[in-house]
């Protein structure tokens, strides 16, 4: 016992990797030890981070267990300095049919205002490397929410999304009247608040909900191709270009152009950014190091 102790510790100080971040590697790597999702690393270069909601019989209903460990698995991959993009994805008939409302039918105000009842969920939007939605079935509710929270959509072709809380008798709660409404625009997404109703991949495609529509059996292909190709470029520079993007929702148009600009030069103080202009005027492919 001592031994492997000396060996995990002698393995933590050459990689300085976390104790945590060593545990969760292990866990996804084994594939085991998660009850409602499925985590995994894909792509040629075992570069994209892969999680999978697998709660089948629910239709991937969103509970506190899954976004629990969902923020698990996302701090994990947060951690691998390997992992350059990140993709969610559920089943071919559900991505998330909406949040697991047997959990939340008995609950009253005090409890969830004293709790702050679903602040966690807000995990996926805080994740600083890109994240990529693979939308299949069912996103309904919670499950739409989900979607939003990640920076690219892509959508199988009999996909639909909704907000339908309104028939509940209760409003989104995790994102989707303010997400919902700066992708789609305020009509729409009143619409949509107000009357249930689901729209198609390819309504969502065309009022810039999602980036892309495909088959149903490529869409998750698609995006862990898509999340290869951003993983190739420099994972230090894409985290910048992301925080520079998603000013965009937070800022003026002046504050929004300073930051860009102040992130724009920040780029000079690194590696990768002389790399890339030397392998341009050489006429070769960039070799990134991340620093």
């Amino acid at each position: 016992m001592a031994a492997c102790c000396r060996t995990a510790a002698l393995l933590l100080q050459r990689t300085k990797t976390s104790p945590c971040a060593l545990i969760a590697a292990r866990t996804y790597s084994s594939g085991g030890q998660f009850q409602h999702i499925i985590v995994d690393r894909k792509g040629e270069k075992q570069n994209v981070g892969f999680i999978q909601l697998n709660r089948p019989k629910a239709l991937n209903a969103l509970c506190d267990g899954l976004m629990t460990e969902m923020g698990q698995a996302l701090d994990a991959f947060e951690e691998d300095k390997q992992i350059g993009a990140i993709v969610i994805t559920g089943s071919e008939k559900a991505f998330a049919a909406g949040a697991d409302i047997k959990e939340m039918q008995n609950r009253n105000f005090q409890e969830c205002y004293a709790g702050n009842f679903l602040a966690h969920w807000n995990k996926v939007s805080l994740v600083r490397k890109p994240v990529i939605a693979a939308v299949n079935g069912f996103a309904l509710g919670g499950g739409c929410e989900l979607a939003m929270m990640c920076d690219i959509i892509y959508a199988g072709e009999k996909a639909q999304f909704a907000q339908p809380e309104i028939l509940l008798g209760t409003i989104p709660g995790a994102g989707g009247t303010q997400r919902l409404t700066r992708a789609v625009g305020k009509s729409l997404a009143m619409e949509l608040v107000l009357t249930g109703d689901r729209i198609s991949a390819q309504e969502a495609k065309l009022a810039g909900l999602v980036s892309k529509v495909y088959p149903a059996d490529q869409v998750v292909q698609e995006a862990i191709k898509c999340g290869e190709k951003i993983a190739g470029n420099s994972k230090l520079v894409c985290i910048m270009a992301k925080e520079a993007v998603n000013a965009a929702f937070e800022l003026t148009l002046a504050e929004g152009n300073r930051m860009e600009k102040r992130l724009f030069h920040a780029t000079f103080a690194t590696d990768d950014r002389k790399e890339g202009m030397t392998a341009f005027v050489e006429k070769r492919k960039a070799a990134f190091t991340d620093k």
